[in-house]
């Protein structure tokens, strides 16, 4: 990556550090790891051991009590090497830091630790089959009964539901009627009785996996509740806020890994005695790219710095999840485009990066969604509501 304002000492060693790891380790098998649909849990453990995993939790969770750009990072680096095993780090931070702030702290110190070095995967289930942009509008039951909960119902499009140790639940506690203020948090371990799961075949990120999970009389001890009881989805929902911006950067990340091989091609590649770069048809288009990717790749990063300092960014934070992942889909369309041929065939990664990122254009939020966030943070609640 170019350095940027936001660069220090700091980051520029973890940069360096995670690209060689990347470059080195999960690059080599990103196209056999999605041809296969499974995610290699060793080199897992291998970037946990680097601190590689949610470097922004507390130490005593296995973290490195660093700022979010730390994070934001990493993310980028190895969604250059592997767009789906970005999934990884995006996944921890996003449970990490929810399990930091409202798991009880022998709990999180238990689970977090563990998913900091590597050895376990959590997964977040929210969406549903009949709910999906309308995030507050769940079936799923949970009901109280004694020192437990009880959770009958189904979560849907959960990414990596089959490789999850556990996964932090939203789950409706009051009525329907009271829509988000009746929704209530839980870490429910996967090896619980009673829980099923399913693999969709996707277009693309198969080796993180995403599916369905249901839920059968499961009963979750009443220590694992995050939060308080009927609140769970109001405080819980603002984390994401920061995984907003991790997509960004994942999404980016891909982007410009597509567009350097890209120049690197254009500079090589000869047509009618000259370079493709000379044509301007080609190198224009890059230069567009290049423009954009930098210009969204600073809005990211400043969404992060933004949340470093306990400044608002939900607008900034939405911005990075809907322009990201469209323009790293054009971007990457483009590469693949340039390279002819040898694009649009399985030799090279760039038809593999174009249906990986097309993935987050659905999932987490829609732009429509993010637009409605962004008007809402700009103009005001009552006025977009009308």
């Amino acid at each position: 990556m170019y350095p940027t304002i936001f660069d220090t000492d700091e980051l520029t060693e973890l940069r360096d550090m995670t690209r060689k790891f990347a470059t080195d380790r999960i690059a080599p098998g990103y196209l056999a790891r999605e041809k296969a649909g499974k995610m290699d849990m060793d080199l897992v453990r291998e970037m946990g051991a680097l601190g590689l995993i949610a470097p922004e939790l507390p130490e005593e969770f296995g973290g490195m009590g660093a700022g979010y750009l730390y994070a934001g990072t990493i993310i980028e680096e190895i969604a250059r090497a592997d767009f789906t095993f970005g999934y990884i780090p995006l996944l921890a931070s996003l449970n990490g830091q929810i399990l930091a702030k409202f798991a009880r702290p022998d709990i999180a110190r238990e689970w977090l630790t563990k998913l900091t070095a590597g050895e376990i995967v959590l997964s977040i289930g929210l969406t549903e089959p009949k709910g999906g942009s309308d995030a507050a509008n769940l079936g799923l039951r949970m009901e109280r009964d004694g020192d437990h909960y009880i959770l009958n119902g189904e979560k849907t499009s959960i990414s990596a539901n089959q490789i999850s140790a556990g996964t932090v639940l939203f789950a409706r506690s009051g009525r329907p009627e009271d829509r988000a203020r009746g929704v209530s948090a839980l870490l429910v371990p996967m090896d619980l009785p009673g829980i099923t799961t399913s693999k969709f075949s996707n277009m693309g990120q198969n080796s993180i996996g995403h599916g369905s999970i249901w839920f059968d009389n499961v009963r979750v001890p009443a220590e694992y509740l995050l939060g308080e009881e009927g609140q769970g989805f109001v405080q819980v929902m603002q984390g994401f806020d920061f995984s907003r911006s991790l997509i960004g950067l994942q999404c980016l990340g891909t982007a410009r890994q597509s567009l350097d091989e890209t120049w690197a091609y254009a500079g090589e590649r000869r047509a009618f005695g000259k370079p493709l770069a000379a044509f301007q048809g080609v190198s224009h288009q890059l230069a567009d790219f290049d423009t954009k990717v930098e210009a969204a790749r600073l809005m990211s990063l400043n969404a992060l710095w933004l949340k470093d300092r306990g400044l608002p960014h939900t607008a900034e934070a939405a911005m990075t999840k809907w322009w990201p992942p469209l323009l790293s889909y054009e971007a990457i369309h483009a590469c693949l485009l340039i390279h002819g041929h040898a694009g649009y065939a399985d030799g090279l990664p760039f038809q593999q990066r174009l249906r990986d990122v097309l993935g987050l254009q659905i999932g987490d939020g829609t732009a429509h969604i993010m637009k409605n966030i962004i008007a809402r943070e700009r103009a005001g609640r009552a006025a977009v509501a009308g």
